[in-house]
């Protein structure tokens, strides 16, 4: 056994014995050298496995005591409340609040918990330049060609053989690449829907999924929602006679962070199977799991061919890159065409030097590392909010992804919230973003994708110091 498993494995032993309460908040942990004696291994190899703990925000360290489990990991805040939306279509946008929000999307000397991407600081820059500089000496003619329809070989090769992570078990003609996650939504509900369409989707839901499907005419049903399973099936089947379509994130989605349990994955594809109905899944956030293995996607279930698979790595590696993708399923000849009519080929340097970054290894490796420092952000959130956000907050328990929803008493309007925080050069988003509907004013999502620094958890304190004057 290489010590490289080793490690990880006695790691995730004691990781596993953290989460689950036998080890708790203050349990003295065995020293160093009683580690080594315990597992056989060298001294290098124990000391690996606190480190690794220690990156994770489970353990911490006291001089001259040794390793304690972390207070962290006590701090349990309540869970939101499940959603309970009108079940009605509805179409009344908050046009005017993400605007004001996103509008300031790339000024300098604000802090950004609004915007669901990961910080630069936590993405590979340098490694992706290399990449990009090689695709252009690989590439006939410098990339300055179109690519074939359907997209970059590599790149739908590489796709297809990490799906097996998930058990997609897809193959480079299964795949059409895009210019990013939303055009592959875009595409998708263009192919299967028209104006006056009703659209099935979570709510809360990410408010690009809310504008796009508005701004395609659908008329958009919210589902109820469970803070860590994801939508109500018993909703979903009460409102298959009225709808056309769905769309679901069903791992780590924005912006609760919710992740849709195997066997309601496997039920809802054959729901929406049985019905006609195609399944639209977002997995953009599939590969960000703070656990020892990703999720199953809905397309892994998927035997008519009825699940549109889309993601992107514009939430994991390169936002501005704008790298996405289908499988398509039995739609294909319908998304193939409507790629022609709208883009005809995506950016060929940028695709090849993804497919060669993805081939490497070192996609994986920065993943690995992502993870972690999500994971750790996630734990040092909920401990500030639990220090300095008013009594009675509550706030979700993501497995994975970039978001953390947060609610307040009723009486705490985010929208204020926002208007008080901004004007600190931070800014947060109002959960009136995330619903077509007059709920969720007293919510908001907060990104954990930027790097944990002393200006980062005093700008979050000044967040839950602003609540508490409301």
């Amino acid at each position: 056994m290489s010590k490289e498993f080793i490690y990880t494995e006695i790691a995730e032993g004691i990781a596993s014995q953290i989460r689950n309460g036998v080890l708790k908040a203050g349990d003295k942990l065995p020293s160093v050298r009683m580690m080594c004696q315990e597992h056989q291994v060298s001294m290098n190899t124990a000391k690996r496995v606190f480190l690794e703990l220690e990156s994770l925000s489970l353990i911490e360290s006291k001089p001259q005591s040794g390793y304690f489990v972390s207070r962290l990991m006590s701090v349990k805040l309540p869970l939101p409340e499940v959603s309970r939306p009108s079940l009605i279509a509805n179409n009344d946008e908050p046009d005017e609040l993400i605007s004001r929000v996103y509008e300031n999307m790339g000024k300098k000397g604000l802090t950004f918990f609004s915007i669901g991407i990961p910080s630069g600081d936590l993405l590979p820059q340098a490694k992706l330049k290399k990449e990009i500089i090689n695709a252009t000496r690989e590439l006939r003619d410098g990339g300055t060609e179109y690519e074939e329809l359907q997209g970059n070989l590599k790149l739908r090769r590489m796709i297809a053989i990490r799906s097996l992570q998930w058990g997609g078990n897809l193959s480079e003609n299964d795949l059409v690449t895009t210019n990013g996650g939303m055009n592959a939504l875009s595409f998708c509900l263009m192919a299967l829907g028209k104006p006056g369409d009703t659209i099935a989707i979570e709510s809360p839901c990410y408010p690009g999924i809310l504008q796009l499907a508005n701004g395609l005419g659908l008329n958009v049903l919210e589902l109820p929602t469970h803070p860590t399973t994801g939508i109500e099936i018993d909703a979903l089947r009460k409102v298959i006679p009225q709808i056309n379509l769905c769309l679901l994130i069903p791992n780590f989605n924005s912006p609760l962070g919710s992740c849709m349990p195997d066997e309601n994955k496997k039920e809802i594809v054959k729901l929406l199977a049985e019905h006609s109905i195609p399944l639209i899944e977002d997995d953009v956030y599939g590969d960000l799991y703070f656990g020892s293995s990703r999720p199953k996607c809905c397309k892994s279930f998927d035997k008519e061919g009825n699940v549109l698979y889309c993601s992107s790595i514009s939430k994991t590696l390169a936002p501005g890159y704008r790298v996405g993708w289908i499988a398509p399923g039995r739609y294909k000849d319908k998304i193939m065409k409507l790629k022609l009519l709208h883009s005809t080929s995506s950016i060929s340097i940028v695709n090849e030097a993804v497919a060669n970054f993805l081939k490497s290894g070192k996609y994986e490796k920065h993943l690995q590392q992502m993870r972690k420092a999500l994971q750790s952000n996630y734990q040092n959130y909920v401990q500030v909010i639990a220090d300095y956000f008013p009594e009675g907050t509550r706030t979700s328990r993501p497995q994975g992804g970039l978001s953390l929803w947060v609610e307040f008493d009723k009486k705490i309007r985010t929208t204020e919230l926002y208007d008080l925080a901004i004007k600190q050069n931070i800014s947060i988003a109002p959960g009136r973003m995330f619903t077509l509907q007059d709920q969720f004013e007293n919510c908001m999502r907060l990104c954990i994708g930027l790097p944990w620094t002393d200006e980062t958890r005093l700008c979050l304190q000044q967040v839950g110091n602003l609540a508490k004057k409301i």
